[in-house]
């Protein structure tokens, strides 16, 4: 008989191990071990971070989990700023894409105006809000 319950961080981290196994064999040989934590900071003359991007670069693409700018210095380019860094970042290691996601409270016209597009958007989440999946292509060119 099986069960569901909750798991513990081992347990997680064999599924995701067990996940990473299935998916190497899937993906061209040079892809295999493409993986990278790129985490970028925006910090003031005293050393507070101001701002910031998390993400990862996997297989051809980053994917940025959280950009964020403090309150206090928005409308100064910081944004902007680290678009642009991690996107000399992706086309320094041959990917072809970024992808993120953000929500209609926070900044999708940010991302339009920066070149990504809109590939998916899901209804009421949160409740009385939209969350939005962009993505932009990357070329030698741009």
């Amino acid at each position: 008989m099986t069960h569901i319950q909750m798991g513990n961080r081992e347990e997680r981290e064999y599924v995701r191990r067990k996940l990473i196994e299935f998916n190497a064999r899937h993906v061209p040989d040079d892809l295999r071990s493409v993986y990278e934590e790129i985490d970028l900071m925006i910090k003031d003359d005293e050393g507070n971070v101001i701002g910031g991007l998390l993400g990862e670069l996997c297989w051809n693409w980053i994917e940025v989990h959280i950009l964020w700018v403090d309150q206090a210095y928005r409308g100064s380019r910081h944004g902007s700023k680290l678009l642009k860094r991690i996107e000399e970042i992706a086309r320094d290691k041959h990917c072809t894409f970024i992808k993120l996601n953000t929500f209609s409270f926070q900044a999708p016209e940010f991302y339009l105006k920066h070149g990504y597009r809109e590939v998916a958007v899901f209804e009421d989440a949160p409740r009385g809000f939209k969350h939005y999946y962009f993505r932009k292509d990357l070329s030698a060119g741009k």
